[in-house]
């Protein structure tokens, strides 16, 4: 298995379990914002302490930035801010795995996305098989009460955190692709080391100045937040590493195995239950992430 797929698996199976410690802070009384500050807030410290222990250790040096990189990692920052809110809102109206299940829109948005930015594209049948994860997700936007309503909030989150999820994809692999080093998981850390610093500063200040009491319950619940940031900063070394390898768009459709673990998830420790219609849907992402595997093998 190449790296890159084992990179993408390994992030998307650590995701849904901070999506889940998420869901349960957001649940609880925390703001999306604040939920989302969780997961960023306690990585650059111990990323930095990491690379800190490599040049040690290594007698290293650690890369060089090149210009542009800044650009490249405030986009993809930013995108990842307002796409996580926006999951984290969507918690709140429809169950987890079928929150998780708009997110994942973000992959043809990111084959676009890579094309106009970077000018990476995908083979035919690669998009054909996103197309069939598409549709899934498509068949999601079903409200419960089984009206057809395409434009309802759920819907405009899930579109609207998949938007900018492709965003961020593309501006990370950006960024990380102007780190000077041949190494993957070195230039990983550094781009992540420095895109979640940044993020930290401009979501806290963000915080300070309207939800003071929101940016207090991050640091006064610190044994569930702290376990948000752990597991938010594994899956994205996962994402970041895996970023430095391929496309985008592939890493992300690899990615969407994520919604097997929400299934599992939803069914064994939040005791949701799922139509026909859902597990249909989500049948249907699961072939795309198989076909994506098979097809890039």
């Amino acid at each position: 298995m190449s790296l890159w797929v084992f990179a993408s698996l390994f992030a998307a199976s650590v995701q849904a379990l901070r999506f889940l410690l998420q869901k349960k802070l957001a649940v609880s009384g925390l703001s999306p914002a604040g939920a989302t500050f969780a997961r960023f807030v306690y990585a650059p410290a111990i990323i930095a302490a990491g690379l800190a222990g490599w040049t040690l250790a290594t007698g290293g040096a650690l890369p060089r930035i090149a210009p542009g990189f800044w650009t490249y990692a405030l986009s993809g920052g930013i995108a990842q801010i307002l796409a996580t809110m926006c999951v984290v809102a969507l918690f709140a109206r429809r169950n987890f795995a079928v929150g998780i299940a708009f997110s994942k829109v973000t992959v043809l948005m990111t084959v676009v996305a890579g094309f106009l930015v970077l000018g990476e594209s995908v083979t035919l049948a690669d998009l054909s098989a996103m197309g069939v994860g598409l549709v899934g997700v498509l068949i999601l936007s079903v409200p419960a009460d089984g009206g057809w309503q395409v434009f309802n909030r759920a819907s405009a989150l899930g579109l609207a955190s998949g938007a900018f999820f492709s965003i961020s994809a593309v501006g990370y692999r950006g960024a990380s692709l102007l780190v000077m080093s041949e190494a993957p998981l070195l230039r990983a850390a550094v781009t992540l080391c420095l895109v979640t610093l940044l993020q930290t500063l401009l979501l806290g200040a963000w915080l300070g100045w309207r939800d003071r009491a929101g940016l207090l319950a991050v640091f006064q619940r610190w044994r569930a937040t702290a376990l948000v940031g752990a597991t938010s900063m594994a899956g994205s070394m996962g994402w970041f590493t895996a970023y430095t390898l391929q496309t985008a768009a592939y890493v992300n459709a690899v990615g969407q195995v994520e919604l097997i673990l929400s299934i599992l998830i939803s069914w064994l420790v939040l005791g949701e239950r799922f139509s026909r219609r859902e597990l249909l849907a989500i049948a249907l992402v699961t072939a795309s992430v198989i076909a994506l595997i098979l097809l890039q093998a």
